[in-house]
């Protein structure tokens, strides 16, 4: 277990340096902001890039990883939706933000450093073919259900699904993660190979994804404070620690994906919840403060979760 925290711990540090940072004002927001542009649109595409570039898939299908994650994500966001409408008494756009909350992990700006930093290359691998389709969906599904949550609440017009697609579509086309997810497999397919000169530069800027993801991300977090109803923002940050990361450990055992595989999805799965949540809530001004809370408990108690899964992974 001592093994466990010290690999996991200073993955949780980070995330605090970045928040003491922006808390007690020796970094600005507007620093935080930049941090997180650069991780975002630079580190991780490149990141993502020689990850994929570099791959040796070794003729496994893509399938049955989606499929475990997705089984996971299926069965949280629907208890954690259930959870809203029915025990605490909840509208559908409050259930569709508690089911978002429940079942969105931070893959990006933790995930993806927490894989690096525990399982290495092959775990990255996994983490970026998830990538390949785990944004879309959840975006696309997140943008549908609160659509339909939206009208049925406060009337009005639904939009059609041709027209989401169009907008998260366009969306994803100008996206850094995808773009390099993109060429990266190009790469990998034509077995291309970068330069000495420009190979060293894709390498350095690739490895300081995970230190600057993790500190943009404490500082972000200083804008998500806990406040509203504790109660369903505690239970929603509960299905997100427990419920997911057990739900992907069981479906990735029964599909036998391979242990590096199942590993990186168990340890992603069990992070805290991902911005993107918040973003959905504020862009239909409903269940800001619910997907802010969640944000900010499984945070502060994700160490455990995340140390609880890596000892039953090891």
């Amino acid at each position: 277990m001592t093994t466990v925290l010290s690999n996991v711990v200073p993955v949780f540090l980070l995330i605090l340096i970045g928040w003491t940072a922006a808390r007690v004002g020796l970094l600005k927001q507007e620093t935080g902001d930049a941090l997180g542009e650069f991780v975002f649109k630079i580190a991780v595409p490149m990141l993502i890039f020689r990850t994929l570039a570099d791959a040796h898939f070794g003729g496994e299908s893509p399938l049955p990883l989606w499929t475990a994650y997705f089984i996971g994500v299926a069965i949280t966001w629907t208890v954690g939706h259930l959870m809203a409408k029915t025990l605490f008494r909840r509208d559908a756009k409050i259930g569709v933000i508690a089911g978002m909350s429940s079942s969105f992990a931070n893959n990006v700006f933790i995930g993806l450093p927490l894989v690096d930093h525990m399982v290495g290359k092959e775990g990255l691998v996994a983490v970026s073919i998830l990538l390949a389709i785990h944004l879309p969906i959840m975006m696309i599904v997140g943008t549908v259900l609160m659509e339909g949550a939206s009208a049925q609440v406060d009337g009005g017009q639904r939009r059609g699904i041709g027209a989401v697609l169009r907008q998260v579509g366009g969306n994803l086309a100008r996206n850094p993660l995808v773009i390099a997810l993109a060429i990266g497999i190009t790469f990998n397919f034509l077995d291309l190979r970068l330069n000495p000169t420009i190979g060293t530069v894709v390498n350095q800027l690739a490895a300081s994804a995970s230190p600057a993801a993790l500190v943009s991300i404490g500082m972000a977090l200083t804008r998500y404070p806990i406040r509203g109803d504790v109660g369903l923002s505690g239970s929603a940050a509960l299905l997100k620690l427990a419920l997911l990361p057990t739900a992907v450990f069981a479906a990735s055992t029964l599909l036998g994906l391979p242990p590096d595989w199942r590993a990186a999805l168990v340890l992603t799965s069990s992070v805290p919840t991902g911005i993107n949540a918040w973003l959905i809530s504020q862009r239909f001004r409903s269940g800001q403060s619910l997907a802010a809370s969640v944000i900010s408990i499984t945070t502060a108690f994700g160490v455990l979760t995340v140390s609880f899964w890596a000892w039953v992974l090891s």
